[in-house]
């Protein structure tokens, strides 16, 4: 994740703004917010935490509307084609091998596999797995936006705490 971050970093220093770096970081599957935040602090970018943490929650959450309502129709004609149906089927046993969780405590599983900053867990993962069981977006959306609240604390904590003491 550290070397994605400083490739992004150097791809578009210069030429956008710190503030958009760090909103396109939190966008891009993988890096999330959690990427973001790392980026805002004191160890890169130096933003202000209190500018980088409104910035990095709405890069992460656009995605998530986009993801459960449309992934699984997209998903369905992709799995038509001959090009496209392993890379579905992969994606989708990939993510459902994380689903237990989410599966048997539905909101809360999603809010805790969203909220804790683990490989392979994050607001896309977690979109795309309610999205393939079926879970409702009433119940998808606030429960993947609470998480996405938990992921800021641990993560504010970590990259302007930890790393702030440490690079600040």
């Amino acid at each position: 994740m550290e070397s994605l971050i400083k490739s992004l970093i150097a791809a578009l220093g210069g030429k956008i703004g710190k503030e958009a770096i760090i909103f396109i970081i939190s966008m891009i599957p993988i890096l999330e917010l959690r990427g973001g935040l790392l980026a805002a602090g004191p160890a890169w970018l130096n933003v202000p935490l209190q500018q980088a943490i409104p910035l990095c929650i709405i890069g992460n959450i656009i995605p998530v509307p986009f993801i459960l309502l449309l992934i699984t129709p997209i998903f369905n004609w992709m799995k038509t084609t001959k090009l496209f149906a392993p890379m579905v089927n992969k994606l989708e046993s990939k993510a459902m091998s994380k689903s237990d969780k989410i599966e048997r405590y539905e909101f809360w599983g999603l809010v805790l596999f969203v909220g804790i900053p683990l490989p392979g867990t994050g607001a896309w993962t977690g979109a795309l797995i309610a999205a393939l069981l079926g879970v409702k977006f009433k119940k998808a959306f606030p429960a993947i936006c609470i998480g996405i609240c938990v992921a800021t604390v641990i993560m504010s904590i970590l990259s302007y705490g930890l790393l702030g003491m440490i690079f600040g």
